[in-house]
């Protein structure tokens, strides 16, 4: 057995979190499949997996050896394509990445289009807030919304959003508008806590940063219950406009103190270094940055 097929093995074990179901999906034998990674962790002298009776999970050893192999069979895909002459055609998977409202709200509805427009090419989503490394991980394109630091990946500004503090009218109208920063702690506050990550909410007064102490009854790691519990009158919460659009237009909630907001919030798509990358994975970038770019929920900061 060679070691590219080893590296798959080892790779679908990992994937399918068994070796049964990587079994299954090789379609080889459970005992030959069990057989291959012994032989690997024998021939580097590393224990790649740790193994139980249910499941099995990386070693540190076998962390860096995954992304090693993704990023080798990686560029042996791309090889047999530049071979086959191929390249110049989009086909096949390509995987993205991206925040599970935005994913949910924006990206769904153009991965839906796109596949409209390229019937050969499919599409694998993970939509989770955290920082999914493409290399490591496996992944083709990220959608992030943030200031980003330098790297080896092609990021391509898509537009901005606005983290915006809103409320119900019904809220604002009993318990009074907010006027400035300050007011805030006379009023009931929805945390969405990805939005306050030392407990502060920053604002911009005059053109100087300012930072207020939150404090609230609720608390939300993700923000559609957030959203919720202010289109119901219970507070103030903070989250990223694209979250709000069309509650905010059709007017179940109205945005305070739009004067003292933060400076926008840049959106990137980013794949890898433009030498890389094949032809599906340049389609579907195109796609992205086309129809983000026309999308006015990214054009209101």
């Amino acid at each position: 057995m060679d070691r590219l097929q080893t590296m798959s093995i080892f790779v679908a074990v990992v994937e399918e979190a068994g070796f049964a179901a990587a079994a299954r999906r090789l379609d080889m034998s459970p005992p030959s499949v069990t057989r291959a990674i012994g032989d690997l962790e024998t021939r580097l002298g590393a224990r790649l997996l740790h193994r139980t009776t249910r499941t099995v999970s990386l070693t540190e050893a076998g962390e860096r050896y995954l992304a090693d192999c993704r990023h080798i069979l990686n560029e042996v895909e791309e090889a047999d394509r530049h071979a086959a002459r191929v390249h110049a055609s989009p086909a096949g998977m390509v995987r993205v990445t991206g925040p599970v409202v935005f994913g949910r709200v924006v990206l769904t509805p153009i991965l839906l289009d796109l596949q409209d427009q390229y019937k050969e090419i499919s599409i694998s989503t993970l939509f989770v807030d955290r920082l999914v490394h493409l290399i490591d991980e496996g992944f083709d394109i990220a959608v992030r919304i943030a200031e980003l630091p330098d790297s080896s990946l092609t990021a391509v500004r898509v537009g901005a959003v606005r983290r915006v503090l809103c409320a119900s009218p019904g809220y604002l109208e009993a318990k009074g508008r907010p006027r400035k920063p300050q007011d805030l702690s006379n009023h009931d506050i929805i945390e969405f806590t990805h939005e306050t990550p030392r407990g502060e909410w920053a604002f911009r007064a005059k053109g100087k940063p300012q930072s207020v102490r939150v404090k609230s009854r609720m608390k939300f790691n993700v923000a559609d219950p957030a959203i919720s519990a202010a289109l119901s009158g219970r507070g103030l919460t903070r989250v990223l406009s694209y979250m709000v659009a069309d509650h905010v237009a059709c007017g179940d909630l109205e945005i305070a103190l739009p004067e003292f907001e933060p400076p926008p919030v840049p959106v990137h798509v980013v794949h890898k270094e433009a030498g890389h990358t094949s032809a599906r994975v340049r389609a579907v970038v195109d796609f992205l940055v086309d129809r983000l770019r026309g999308n006015p929920i990214l054009r209101q900061a």
